[in-house]
């Protein structure tokens, strides 16, 4: 069963990058290894290499390879990922490190070498960001309001 959830997810995710991007869609395959492909074979290698590697996916969930316009989490989404994540985030951010505080950081391409300084601010400011009151909305504000306090990490605040 997970298998065929799996599948039927790929398939929907393929789907959307082959709307934006042609037969093969997004990918290495049709960016580089085939980026004027025009005869039916070349779509199907274009297509092959493009999922064979699994850099489709990574393409579409980073927004890069030539899937930007996928639109996938890591893209540029924020405020989606608060949406989603914000009692988990909450949670992770009261102890200073988790998971999604993690792909928190790399949703707001915060540096490796800065996301020890991001956490620790985030923790010194928790009941600011994640007060009684707080929606997702008004959290996200916070957690830029935090950043754009911090000398080294105010490069990263929206």
């Amino acid at each position: 069963m997970k298998k065929m959830i799996a599948v039927v997810a790929f398939a929907g995710l393929s789907s959307v990058a082959m709307a934006e991007h042609g037969p093969a869609g997004c990918g290495l395959g049709t960016e580089y290894v085939f980026p004027d492909a025009t005869e039916w074979y070349e779509h199907v290698l274009a297509a092959t290499t493009n999922g064979s590697s699994g850099n489709q996916s990574f393409g579409m969930t980073s927004g890069t390879l030539g899937c930007k316009d996928a639109n996938g989490p890591l893209a540029t989404n924020t405020q989606k990922f608060m949406d989603d994540n914000m009692d988990q985030l909450a949670a992770d951010v009261a102890v200073g490190k988790g998971e999604t505080l993690d792909a928190l950081a790399e949703v707001m391409a915060i540096d490796a070498a800065d996301r020890g300084e991001f956490a620790a601010a985030l923790q010194a400011n928790f009941a600011r960001v994640f007060n009684a009151e707080a929606t997702s909305a008004s959290a996200m504000d916070q957690v830029n309001a935090v950043l754009a306090e911090s000398v080294r990490l105010n490069k990263y605040a929206a």
